[in-house]
């Protein structure tokens, strides 16, 4: 059984030396499931085989080359698994930057909300910013409140990481993409309508109020 699975396993390419591969006389153990040490090459096969494990060579430019005793599937994909992780770290963070103006009005801001929303789905950051030129610092207030109106329509697409901070002439938000929740069954979750709360209006009320 020992014999299948290592000539099963012969013909994959494989990134390690394992086995009968290794070539060193000696190596050296370390883990959990052996006492580490120098061990001839042939003793620290049986110890693996012994355990219906790989004897795996981790350092092979370490005088002796240092093995570690485990299955060599799982090793494998425990590797894949942290090359994954640090790909994902390394990756850029794209920011776009998107400008108002302290008195920026309806049409310009829902122009720019609808950008925001596709800089969000597209998995970048969102750096938005109200601009005071001269006098119009004047209206920092009315700013921040433009900027917690944004981070409002956009719950459904992102979380606020700084909130409106004024830095120089320019008061700032940071916002993040939010993750998509995917249930179990791997369809996005269909969101259900809430009842239509009809209400009746007394004769005579104007609908403008």
């Amino acid at each position: 059984m020992r014999n299948d699975r290592f000539n099963r396993r012969d013909n994959t390419k494989e990134q390690y030396r394992i086995n009968h591969r290794i070539r060193a006389k000696e190596v050296r153990l370390v883990g959990d499931n052996v006492e580490n040490g120098v061990y001839p090459i042939e003793e620290a096969i049986k110890i693996a085989d012994n355990l219906g494990l790989d004897l795996v060579e981790i350092s092979p430019n370490a005088v002796p080359p240092v093995c570690r005793i485990t299955d060599y599937q799982k090793f494998l994909y425990q590797q894949k698994k942290k090359q994954k992780e640090q790909k994902a770290k390394n990756t850029k963070i794209v920011v776009k930057e998107i400008r108002f103006g302290p008195q920026t009005d309806d049409h310009d801001y829902n122009f720019k909300l609808k950008h925001a929303k596709s800089f969000l789905e597209e998995g970048a950051k969102v750096k938005a910013y109200v601009f005071f030129k001269g006098r119009s610092i004047l209206f920092k207030q009315q700013g921040e409140v433009l900027l917690l109106r944004f981070a409002n329509d956009l719950e459904d697409y992102a979380k606020v990481d700084q909130l409106p901070q004024l830095e120089g002439k320019r008061m700032i938000i940071m916002l993040s993409p939010k993750k998509k929740a995917v249930p179990a069954s791997g369809k996005p979750a269909e969101k259900k309508e809430a009842p239509k709360k009809i209400e009746e209006k007394p004769s005579g009320e104007n609908e403008d109020e």
